[in-house]
C-alpha cells in the first residue's frame, strides 16, 4: 500500500469540509495547512486519553497507517512495557481482554521491522503465540473475547485476524472471521450482533450495534489488503462480507449522513463513528477495486459529516463514548477512525478524489 507522507499530504486537500466550532461551522478551505493542523488537534486530544488495551492498539494503527513511523514506534514500546507473562499487548491492570491487546500487533511487528529491536520482535511473536496456542477459545476454535467470559464479540473481528493476517497466519485469520460470523451474522438483516455465549449458545446482546458492524467492515479491508493474491476463493469471500455489509448498513443511514447507535433502534442516539468506519472501508476498497468508484459518493458524504462533528479541541464529537459506550460523547477509537479515514482518503488516487469532491 502506498503511502502518502504528511509533507506531501498538504498539497493535495481538496473541496471545503465544514468545523464546528461553538455550535457554528467554518469552511476549511482548500489550503493543506488548516487541515493538517486539525489533523493534529484530533490526534493530540487522541493522545490525551486514558487508553485500555484496544484503544491503545486503534490509536497506534492509526499511526501506521498514516506513515508516522515515530509514533508507532513509540506506541509500540509503551505496548510491550504492559505486555502479560502469557503474551498479551498493552493491558493495564484488570483488562480482562483476550482479543483486545492484539489489536497493538500490527503496530508492534511494524515497530520491530523499522528498528531491528529483538525485544519488540519477541513481543509480538509472544502476543501470536497467545491467540495461536493459550487464548481461550470456543469448541470450534473461534477465540473468546474475554479471559474470564466464554463469549464471541463482534468487536474480536477487528482485534484479531487482521493481525493474525499481517503475522502470516492468514489459515488462522479466515477461521476466525468465519467463527465469528457463523454466531453473530444475522442473514436477514445482514448485519451482526454484538455478544454471544458460547456454553449457553445463546446471544447475551443480539442488538446490531453501529460501531460493531464497523469493526467488522474495517477487518475486512485490513485482513485483504495482506492476504495473499493466490487465496483467491478467501479473497472474493471477504470482499462479498464487505459488499454485502456495507449496503445492508446504508439501509440505516440518516439524512445527515450519520447513524443510531443500534442501526435498526431509531430510538438510540444518533453516533458519529460508524460514519467514518464506513468512510474508511469505503476509501480502501475503492482504491485496492474490491468494490466501484460508485461508493465513493456515500463515502464522501459521511466523511463530510464526520469533519461537522470535529471541536476546536480536536474531539470527535458525538461517537460512541467511553468509558460505558451507551451514550454518545468521545472517545479513543473514534479519534482514531478519523485519522484512518483521512489516511484511507489520502491513499486515494487523486482522480478518485476529485470525482468524489464533484458527486
Amino acid at each position: 500500500m502506498v503511502r502518502i507522507r504528511r509533507q506531501v499530504l498538504e498539497a493535495f486537500c481538496l473541496g471545503v469540509l465544514s468545523l464546528q466550532v461553538t455550535g457554528q461551522t467554518f469552511p476549511l478551505a482548500e489550503e493543506g495547512g488548516m487541515r493538517m493542523d486539525v489533523l493534529r488537534r484530533v490526534e493530540r486530544a487522541m493522545l490525551s486519553m486514558q487508553r485500555a488495551s484496544w484503544e491503545h492498539g486503534v490509536a497506534a494503527q492509526a499511526f501506521v497507517e498514516q506513515g508516522n513511523d515515530s509514533m508507532v514506534v513509540l506506541m509500540a514500546r509503551e505496548a510491550v512495557l504492559r505486555q502479560t507473562e502469557e503474551g498479551r499487548l498493552a493491558v493495564l491492570y484488570t483488562d480482562n481482554g483476550v482479543t483486545d491487546p492484539a489489536a497493538a500487533g500490527e503496530a508492534v511487528m511494524h515497530a520491530a521491522r523499522m528498528t531491528g529491536d529483538p525485544e519488540l520482535k519477541a513481543a509480538a511473536a509472544r502476543m501470536l503465540g497467545y491467540l495461536m496456542e493459550g487464548a481461550p477459545r470456543a469448541p470450534d476454535g473461534t477465540l473468546h473475547h474475554t479471559v474470564k467470559e466464554p463469549e464471541i464479540w463482534v468487536d474480536s473481528m477487528y482485534m484479531a485476524p487482521p493481525f493474525l493476517a499481517v503475522a502470516g497466519e492468514y489459515d488462522e485469520a479466515i477461521r476466525q472471521i468465519r467463527g465469528i460470523r457463523k454466531v453473530l451474522w444475522n442473514e436477514a438483516s445482514r448485519l451482526y450482533s454484538h455478544r454471544w455465549d458460547t456454553e449457553r449458545e445463546e446471544f447475551i446482546n443480539p442488538k446490531f450495534w453501529g460501531v460493531g458492524n464497523g469493526w467488522v467492515a474495517a477487518a475486512m479491508c485490513r485482513v485483504l489488503l495482506v492476504l495473499p493474491e493466490s487465496m483467491e476463493a478467501e479473497r472474493a469471500e471477504l470482499i462479498g462480507y464487505l459488499e454485502n455489509l456495507l449496503s445492508a448498513c446504508m439501509k440505516h443511514k440518516r439524512p445527515d449522513h450519520l447513524f443510531h447507535d443500534v442501526l435498526d433502534d431509531p430510538s438510540t442516539f444518533v453516533e458519529t463513528n460508524l460514519s467514518q468506519m464506513l468512510a474508511y472501508s469505503i476509501f480502501r476498497a475503492v482504491q485496492a477495486g474490491w468494490i466501484g468508484p460508485e461508493w465513493l459518493e456515500a463515502g464522501e458524504a459521511m466523511r463530510e459529516a464526520v469533519w461537522g462533528k470535529v471541536d476546536t479541541d480536536g474531539y470527535v464529537q458525538g461517537v460512541c463514548g467511553a468509558p460505558y459506550f451507551n451514550s454518545p460523547g468521545r472517545a479513543t477509537e473514534g479519534q482514531a477512525f478519523f485519522l484512518l479515514m483521512e489516511a484511507a482518503w489520502e491513499d486515494l488516487d487523486l482522480q478518485y478524489r476529485m470525482d468524489a469532491r464533484n458527486q
